[in-house]
């Protein structure tokens, strides 16, 4: 829901709804009710622009997902690409029995995700994105090992342009001017600053994924295996991150030949500058 006292007149005439009023998101969607609707409406969109098209869903029950891969294989069409959002993702916007307890965290819900589309041989067709609190390395090293193309960073990149968290995101009442429509709190918010603060952290972040890449022996974050990667449990023990979400030897790696690109790529990458010539 985004409150009336967030409606603007700018932002009204944007989305078409009434000024100062609260705009109530329907808890479904009015443009198709089923998997052959939603994939309808993908084709749609993408006839109209001649653009990639995709989905973005928390995650939930499995049947949905086992639904539209099935589809998909049959078909030869749907989205291009699936964003699975992780239920310990942010928003200033969900109800809050929403926020703590609808959806599945990501490792679980992308798993699911991952799976019903490998089981139909469709990962190298639609490309993956993964979100919810996967702006720290780790977290996103993870993910990318588990099978996604890129991942999102929302948290995080609001923490380095000022956000602390005072969840007033919904009141109108942002205190460091990053989610507020007020004037007077909006000067908090410089984006002569802050857009370079969160520049240094993005290159931060993939400067980190890059060293924890090597450190376990390859060039890029994608071409980390998920047996690379252990979880530590209580009483001394740990558990690979492929026992975790139940996946088969070869889930969620690259396939060779973007191996071979992505090797070269990183190469081609550290190659010296050549020496300048009159």
């Amino acid at each position: 829901m985004l409150p009336g006292v967030k409606v603007t007149p700018e932002i009204a005439g944007i989305r078409g709804v009434e000024a100062g009023v609260d705009c109530r998101s329907p808890a479904g969607h009015t443009a198709f009710s089923d998997v052959d609707g939603l994939i309808d409406l993908v084709e749609r969109i993408a006839s109209a622009t001649g653009l990639p098209v995709g989905i973005k869903s928390a995650v939930g029950e499995s049947g949905f997902w086992d639904d539209l891969s099935l589809r998909m294989a049959r078909t030869g069409t749907g989205p291009d690409f699936v964003v699975v959002d992780g239920g310990e993702g942010g928003t200033g916007a969900a109800p809050l029995a929403f926020a703590d307890h609808v959806a599945l965290p990501f490792r679980w819900g992308f798993a699911r995700v991952y799976r019903a589309f490998r089981e139909q041989d469709l990962t190298e067709d639609v490309a993956f994105v993964g979100s919810g609190k996967l702006g720290l390395p780790e977290n996103a090293l993870a993910a990318l090992a588990m099978g996604c193309d890129s991942v999102n960073v929302g948290r995080t990149a609001m923490f380095a342009i000022g956000c602390i968290q005072a969840q007033k995101c919904h009141t109108d009442r942002c205190p460091t001017g990053v989610a507020t429509q007020s004037a007077r709190l909006q000067r908090g918010l410089d984006p002569t600053l802050k857009s370079v603060r969160c520049a240094r952290y993005m290159a931060s972040l993939r400067f980190e994924l890059l060293r924890l890449s090597r450190a376990c022996g390859v060039e890029h974050p994608a071409l980390v295996t998920l047996d690379q990667i252990e979880l530590l449990q209580d009483r001394w023990e740990s558990i690979p991150l492929r026992q975790v979400v139940g996946y088969e030897d070869g889930w969620g790696q690259v396939s060779s030949g973007d191996r071979g690109e992505l090797v070269d790529m990183m190469a081609a990458d550290s190659d010296p500058a050549p020496e300048a010539t009159d």
